[in-house]
């Protein structure tokens, strides 16, 4: 089956787009698409893998859902396009980088040059329903990025694995902590944050003291700003 994806991620990943699973999946995905509005836009849904091809992934960012509101979600997880207001999860990741770094606070929510320096922006599940969240789990995509977390685990060194929150924490089974950094905290919504368990977690230093430690660059995490 045809996916629009980066060549690198396509020939990595060829097997399974084949598989009876993916199949059904891009099926529904194309139904739900036709049927309603769904987010990201259809050509956006692999703009996290089209930014960050495997050989050049420095960091895993694991997301939950994409964003299920009107021009917020385009296929990086927590990110907006730039001209829309960061959600309270993505304020406060700025907040924590601000205090943990020393940075200005940044007046622009797209991550994009966090993907383009090799932060794989993932979300466990890449397309939604308008205003339904959560509406597309369970069809098929968590069977893909668990593969596509334990291929790059197994057949790369060194990488950061960021894992907020009970649900991303789940995958720490995919990963081999012998070969990478496993940071895990709190989610960065409010109901977490404000509960103790996200600021103060270090994890923009932590993953460039690891990735400088392994000769690798640092990630400007105030690029763009």
């Amino acid at each position: 089956m045809a996916v629009r994806i980066h060549p690198d991620w396509e020939k990595v990943l060829h097997h399974t787009f084949e598989e009876p699973y993916f199949k059904t999946l891009i099926n529904y995905v194309k139904k739900a698409y036709q049927k309603g509005s769904c987010y990201p836009p259809g050509h956006l849904i692999f703009n996290a893998f089209d930014l960050c091809p495997p050989n050049k992934t420095r960091v895993l960012l694991l997301g939950q859902d994409p964003y299920h509101g009107l021009g917020q979600a385009h296929g990086l997880c927590f990110s907006v396009p730039e001209g829309v207001a960061p959600p309270p999860s993505l304020v406060n990741i700025f907040k924590e980088i601000t205090q943990d770094l020393g940075v200005d606070y940044p007046q622009n929510g797209d991550l994009t040059p966090w993907a383009k320096q090799g932060v794989l922006l993932l979300n466990t599940t890449l397309t939604v329903a308008a205003g339904n969240p959560g509406s597309h789990q369970g069809r098929g995509w968590e069977v893909f990025t668990d593969i596509v977390i334990n291929t790059l685990s197994r057949n790369h060194e060194g990488i950061v694995f960021m894992l907020w929150g009970g649900f991303a924490k789940q995958k720490i089974k995919l990963i081999d902590a012998q070969k990478h950094l496993i940071l895990t905290a709190g989610h960065p919504s409010p109901l977490s944050a404000n509960r103790g368990y996200w600021f103060g977690n270090k994890h923009f230093s932590l993953c460039n003291e690891y990735l400088v430690s392994r000769g690798k660059s640092p990630i400007d995490w105030s690029d763009g700003y």
